[in-house]
């Protein structure tokens, strides 16, 4: 995990060296979260790497030139072929979106490997695939997705109109962002907002408009995606409503249920009949209430009992629009009616 937040880390002070404004060394260590001395350590790797970083003696700051290209680097198959799958996919048309350089870098990395290794992954890279879940294309949304990576690279809050669900209408909001995240088929922007002066989360495809101000702001340095999630079971954390939550699953979905990490929580137990106990500990039941209706008959809540009954009430919506009244037969039937009336 060490070695992970530490390219984490090294990504972030590239980005900001790269954002056109010097940063001296008490900066760069506060916008990283650690210290002078780990912030110097970074600068002599970056600069063994053949990264040079320029430093200004007289303003005493470091920057790098805007366009830095980065050395290259000698890959395995293994790690070849990993690359320009996940780069060919996620920036293809139907990829992630406003991933496309994606794309353009695979087919760099492919251009630069030796002759015998590029025609080995080109050969097999044609026949392996990852197709993504159904997304929202965020269609009209780039050049916002734009301004929100300059708020977080230049550390200047943003201004957004947004179409909140929750609120039920548009808003505006002062926010200052501390993640964009890629999850549950579209972005999201999560930061601190001015309105409700809390930690939010904002889908990019609901932002109608976004203005960047001059008000700076610092991520805080023990901010976590983990810890702000908590046990939510995906994005939607309900604080304060935290569940111990019993699903049993019938055997012809059980072996599906069991081949899938659904949570970092779950615990799963086999039944002599064949049935599937999948236990979780969530932050809240809306989420999780979804997903097991997904499964129709094949899936029975057996605790806790607020769940279900969550369940049966929307079930008996379910019956109330399915049930076959003279009142739906009237209405499906109306339509045709006044059809044939007008054509004649």
């Amino acid at each position: 995990m060490a070695a992970i937040d530490r390219i984490h880390r090294v990504l972030r002070l590239v980005e900001l060296l790269q954002s056109g404004r010097g940063y001296n060394s008490a900066q760069l260590a506060r916008e990283c979260g650690v210290s002078r001395r780990t912030i110097f350590r970074d600068l002599k790797t970056l600069h063994e790497s053949g990264i040079g970083v320029r430093y200004d003696e007289r303003a005493q700051t470091y920057a790098l030139p805007s366009r830095t290209v980065l050395p290259a680097t000698e890959f395995n198959l293994d790690e070849a072929l990993a690359l320009l799958v996940l780069c060919q996919e996620l920036g293809a048309e139907n990829g992630i979106p406003f991933q496309k350089s994606a794309r353009t870098a695979a087919l760099k990395l492919a251009s630069c490997l030796p002759g015998a290794l590029r025609d080995s992954v080109n050969q097999l890279a044609a026949n392996i695939s990852v197709r993504l879940d159904p997304h929202n294309p965020l269609n009209g949304s780039e050049d916002i997705f734009d301004l929100l990576q300059r708020s977080l690279a230049e550390r200047r809050r943003i201004r957004l109109e947004y179409h909140s669900l929750f609120e039920g209408g548009r808003i505006t909001t002062l926010v200052s962002p501390y993640r964009l995240h890629y999850g549950r088929r579209s972005w999201y922007v999560i930061g601190r907002s001015s309105l409700h002066r809390a930690v939010r989360t904002f889908n990019v495809g609901r932002i109608g408009k976004a203005e960047l101000v001059d008000s700076r702001y610092a991520i805080p340095p023990r901010f976590s995606l983990d810890r702000h999630l908590g046990n939510a079971w995906n994005l939607i954390r309900e604080r304060g409503r935290r569940c111990d939550v019993v699903v049993r699953f019938q055997p012809q979905v059980a072996h599906n249920v069991a081949e899938v990490k659904w949570h970092k929580t779950q615990r799963a137990a086999w039944n002599d009949d064949g049935t599937l106990d999948l236990r979780v500990t969530v932050d809240g039941l809306g989420e999780i209430a979804w997903w097991v209706l997904g499964y129709g008959d094949q899936a029975e809540v057996l605790q806790p009992p607020e769940l279900r009954d969550e369940l049966r009430r929307r079930i008996d919506n379910l019956r109330a629009i399915y049930a076959p009244t003279a009142n739906a037969t009237a209405k499906a039937a109306a339509p045709r009616s006044r059809g044939r009336r007008s054509k004649r």
